[in-house]
């Protein structure tokens, strides 16, 4: 597990643990990209910023959005020795649902080795920097 120096509130307990990678984008506020916590991982969603601009990618394209978040997601999982097949439940946030079936085709492209982690998906007024997509999960620790 790694954790960055500027990126999310580096205070914990010995019963949970922050973890950042410079892989994934730097938390916009005041949070971790994930949290260890009793065996069990919680990942900040993930919306798609490119991790070294920062800047969101993909110019209104939600597939293009898509992929960023899932690489996103993906690298935070890897900081914390955690693979997608030990992810055990997501929400995925999207401005329209219109472009749930895109979304999920590539979602299912990552979750696609055991057994698919349970998920809610919800339309939302607006995500954070303009997104049309946010993901976040919760994953079994090794």
């Amino acid at each position: 597990m790694s954790s960055s120096a500027g990126g999310g509130d580096q205070r914990h307990s010995p019963l949970s643990h922050p973890v950042n990678t410079p892989e994934a984008p730097a938390p916009v506020g005041p949070y971790n990209q994930a949290v260890l916590a009793g065996g069990v991982l919680y990942c900040s969603g993930q919306i798609a910023l490119d991790p070294v601009s920062g800047v969101l990618v993909g110019d209104g394209d939600v597939e293009a959005e898509t992929r960023q978040v899932l690489s996103n997601l993906q690298a935070v999982l890897a900081a914390a020795g955690c693979r997608p097949d030990q992810v055990v439940r997501t929400t995925v946030y999207l401005v329209d649902l219109g472009d749930f079936a895109r979304v999920n085709a590539l979602y299912a492209g990552l979750f696609s080795e055991g057994v698919a982690p349970a998920r809610a998906c919800v339309q939302v007024a607006a995500l954070p920097r303009g997104a049309r997509v946010e993901i976040d999960a919760i994953a079994l620790a090794a």
